[in-house]
């Protein structure tokens, strides 16, 4: 059964555009690999961090919400540690509150851009 996550990665903020690119590309690229279906992606931009990592004040913030099986998170998580370009990241199991949340947010984004 496929469960829903959602992972925040924090890429180091020396990267040339690039470069930034080529990661989140390997993260999406991995995922399909692995059988995820992405729902959603959202770059955030360059962020002030709540402190200091690896003596780096910001960083590159990037979003992905998928669907995948338990034990691609594990793997997910391994190329994380193993791409020294990505400072930190956090996955997470979205229960149905979240999924509703998010897909009401997004739904509330399209309304406004639509709009404007």
């Amino acid at each position: 059964m496929l469960n829903r996550y959602e992972t925040v990665f924090i890429k180091t903020p020396v990267l040339s555009e690039e470069q930034a690119k080529e990661t989140v590309t390997k993260v999406r690229d991995f995922l399909k690999e692995e059988g995820a279906k992405i729902v959603h992606e959202e770059n955030w931009g360059l962020r002030k961090l709540a402190y200091p990592i690896q003596k780096k004040t910001t960083g590159y913030y990037h979003l992905f919400e998928f669907e995948a099986e338990g034990e691609t998170i594990n793997k997910l998580e391994v190329q994380y540690k193993r791409d020294e370009r990505i400072l930190r990241f956090l996955t997470m199991k979205m229960d149905k509150h979240a999924i509703t949340y998010s897909e009401k947010k997004r739904a509330k984004a399209q309304e406004t851009a639509s709009v404007a």
